[in-house]
């Protein structure tokens, strides 16, 4: 590893740390839960639901271990969309508002974070719908979680 490499930062400490994910996902699930297409889909989950999607993307993203050490793993993450039959409009109209809110509380929008991010909530919403039309999986259940770093732009653009 060189020392350039030792400097970069990852997508979790780029994007602001766990308050930018909490946050992103406070104000995402508050328009969810108003959209005509989605509601329907998240109207009885609770709100401890949101809180655990932020950990789990922050962890993902190079955050700490929360999610997997104390809300569940990747392998409980997968059996929670079994059955849920998500469609792909329910996924495009998921990822558009996730997107859209990322701008309004001001997640970097650098290109190099933003095609880190978009690649990942692309990846992770097409893995939701695959999922989410099985009855059951035969995944590991000690499947490590996905970790996400910054892809072929290899770190943040800094001028």
């Amino acid at each position: 590893m060189t020392d350039q490499n030792k400097t970069i930062p990852t997508l979790y400490e780029w994007a602001g740390g766990m308050p930018a994910f909490e946050e992103l996902t406070t104000a995402f699930y508050t328009k969810v839960l108003t959209d005509e297409l989605l509601e329907p889909v998240f109207k009885h989950m609770s709100t401890e639901h949101q809180r655990h999607v932020a950990h789990f993307i922050a962890e993902v993203f190079g955050g700490p271990a929360m999610y997997s050490t104390e809300e569940g793993s990747h392998f409980k993450m997968i059996q929670k969309h079994l059955s849920k039959h998500l469609t792909e409009k329910h996924r495009q109209r998921w990822a558009a508002l996730l997107l859209e809110t990322a701008d309004e509380i001001n997640l970097p929008d650098d290109p190099e974070f933003r095609s880190a991010f978009v690649a990942y909530i692309e990846w992770g919403t097409r893995i939701a719908v695959l999922n989410s039309n099985i009855e059951s999986t035969e995944m590991n259940p000690d499947e490590p979680m996905p970790k996400w770093g910054w892809g072929v732009p290899g770190g943040p653009y800094i001028p």
